[in-house]
């Protein structure tokens, strides 16, 4: 069962799926989490804090599941191409994770928010957690290919960035609706043969060949 903290960012995650966050109202939030304000108050203190959660989890989500497919028991490569793939796919459907991962925020979101300084911290450690800022899209790369064996770390980081250039320009823009969301996420996939490939090419070439420093 979702904790009153989890049901309150799903209603605004899912609030923001049909208006910008300027005017998501913490009451119709509350109401849809079937909670009380003072208790959405305690969890986040205002709507900054809320906003400030609602980034972290979607990071946080973002970084659980690359972990676990780059990790999964199987070949470096199957398991490259399944991040992507998921990466590319999650993004479609969730605003503010293609936010995170490109940079690019829009009116409609929360705008992302650096570390809170010189404040009381909060009480709750998810919270305090949240105020420490987003990571930016560069650090959020760098903990993605830190998942994988350092023999293959440069063709992650490559295969990664290949991901992002889907996320910002989808191959199959009909699939995107007018919100910027993906209509079918689940059926909609960015990987073609040729770009299995590639993935697979760039690592074969990865473990055949002596890792060199970059300038």
């Amino acid at each position: 069962m979702a904790t009153a903290r989890e049901a309150l960012l799903d209603a605004a995650l899912a609030a923001l799926a049909h208006r910008p966050w300027s005017v998501v109202r913490m009451a119709d939030l509350a109401a849809a989490a079937r909670v009380s304000r003072q208790t959405l108050y305690n969890e986040f203190g205002s709507k900054d804090g809320l906003a400030r959660a609602l980034v972290r989890r979607e990071a946080d989500a973002y970084l659980d599941g690359v972990r676990r497919l780059l990790t999964a028991p199987a070949p470096p490569e199957r398991n490259l191409v399944a991040a992507v793939e998921w990466i590319v796919a999650r993004a479609a459907a969730r605003p503010v994770l293609r936010a995170l991962l490109t940079g690019a925020w829009d009116g409609r979101l929360p705008a992302p928010r650096p570390a809170r300084t010189g404040a009381r911290p909060a009480a709750v450690p998810a919270q305090r957690r949240a105020d420490e800022g987003p990571p930016a899209p560069g650090e959020l790369v760098e903990a993605t290919v830190a998942c994988v064996d350092e023999r293959w770390a440069a063709g992650c980081e490559l295969a990664v960035r290949l991901a992002l250039s889907h996320v910002v320009a989808p191959a199959f823009p009909a699939a995107w609706g007018a919100g910027g969301q993906c209509e079918e996420p689940e059926s909609w996939s960015p990987m073609t043969p040729r770009i299995t490939r590639v993935i697979e090419t760039i690592l074969s070439v990865e473990t055949r060949s002596p890792r060199k420093s970059m300038p």
